[in-house]
């Protein structure tokens, strides 16, 4: 049977709450470097680029020294490869959802802003990487979100169709690469990011995966 329609999913609060894990990974390197320590709410002004641009947020102009700044950088993915899935876990209704989508034979892969091993781990670990034809992460390719060949070179991957294809995701990055690709995009509530879902362009809106299959239909 041929496929007839492909989803693309973010992954850092879009399919997976990944805030706590996250959160602890930078929470070990500042106590350990000799910094303060941030709340879990500081998660939505932080992620969303990748660890690197992570840590540069979280420390700013407070620390300049660029070799200081790569070993806390690789302090925070080591801690935070051995921790991956302590506390993270797939969105309500995801897992119901993808199954309704696998039945219906709808492709689905994931283009995130996170290390590609990191993001194959976390999947594999929470027992749903097995739902997605393809895993893109920030190092998959030679661009990453919001360059639109992220999510293009996925659908293209795995054999799909870009004018049957949708993007989900949490942030303006994800907006912006949906749109770069001309592809409909769908907010998911309350994601990583400082701008609140008026300030970030989108087809869809939902708070979680219940349902979601009405929405998809839509497009089908």
């Amino acid at each position: 049977m041929t496929q007839i329609y492909t989803i693309l999913f973010d992954l850092d609060g879009t399919i997976v709450n990944t805030a706590p894990d996250l959160m602890a990974a930078h929470n070990h390197v500042m106590k350990k470097f000799g910094h303060a320590e941030k709340n879990l709410s500081d998660i939505k002004s932080l992620a969303g680029k990748g660890a690197w641009v992570m840590m540069q947020r979280s420390f700013k102009k407070e620390i300049k020294d660029e070799k200081i700044k790569k070993e806390m950088t690789r302090e925070f993915l080591d801690y935070y490869a051995k921790n991956i899935d302590h506390n993270s876990r797939p969105l309500k209704g995801s897992i119901e959802f993808f199954d309704w989508a696998k039945n219906k034979n709808i492709s689905m892969g994931v283009c995130t802003n996170k290390q590609e091993k990191l993001a194959i781990d976390l999947l594999k670990k929470l027992d749903i990487y097995k739902y997605f034809e393809y895993v893109a992460g920030c190092d998959t390719f030679s661009f990453n979100k919001p360059d639109p060949r992220h999510l293009t070179d996925v659908v293209k991957i795995i054999g799909g169709d870009l004018k049957k294809a949708i993007m989900v995701g949490d942030s303006e990055v994800d907006s912006n690469s949906a749109y770069n690709a001309n592809l409909p995009f769908v907010l998911v509530k309350d994601g990583y990011t400082e701008k609140s879902e008026k300030e970030i362009e989108h087809d869809e809106l939902i708070s979680d995966f219940i349902g979601f299959e009405k929405i998809i239909e839509k497009y089908l």
